[in-house]
């Protein structure tokens, strides 16, 4: 019943959020994920928590990746080119953390969805 409630939820929100909002949204949801696991380091599903949390960040920085190689993308290149920087850099991390788990690797890639999903935010208000 809880999870019908959420997806009712998730797909309202797609509905209505603008462009960057959503973009936002699913880096918060990406960065809380990887969050959980981090401060729930001992919990016995930890495992499974980790793998869910690491392929939804891998799919989100996926698909910047497809944007920001798109030639059409309005965005500077300079910009597009840093992003796709980090998302690399993002993508490593991930690997490491699956390879060798340790929550204090979390941390960065956390941060980072955090402050993007910050940045767009903002100029959404702009």
């Amino acid at each position: 019943m809880q999870q019908n409630m959420v997806n009712a939820y998730t797909t309202i929100q797609k509905e209505t959020l603008s462009g960057r909002e959503l973009e936002a949204s699913v880096l918060s949801r990406a960065g809380l994920m990887l969050k959980s696991v981090k401060d729930n380091w001992d919990a016995p599903d930890r495992d499974q928590k980790l793998l869910e949390a690491v392929k939804f960040n891998q799919k989100v920085w996926s698909f910047f990746q497809a944007e920001l190689s798109d030639p059409e993308n309005p965005l500077p290149k300079k910009l597009r080119e840093d992003i796709l920087n980090l998302s690399i850099f993002v993508d490593k991390r991930m690997f490491e953390v699956m390879a060798f788990p340790d929550p204090e690797k979390l941390s960065i890639v956390i941060d980072i969805d955090f402050n993007i999903a910050s940045g767009l935010r903002a100029k959404q208000g702009e």
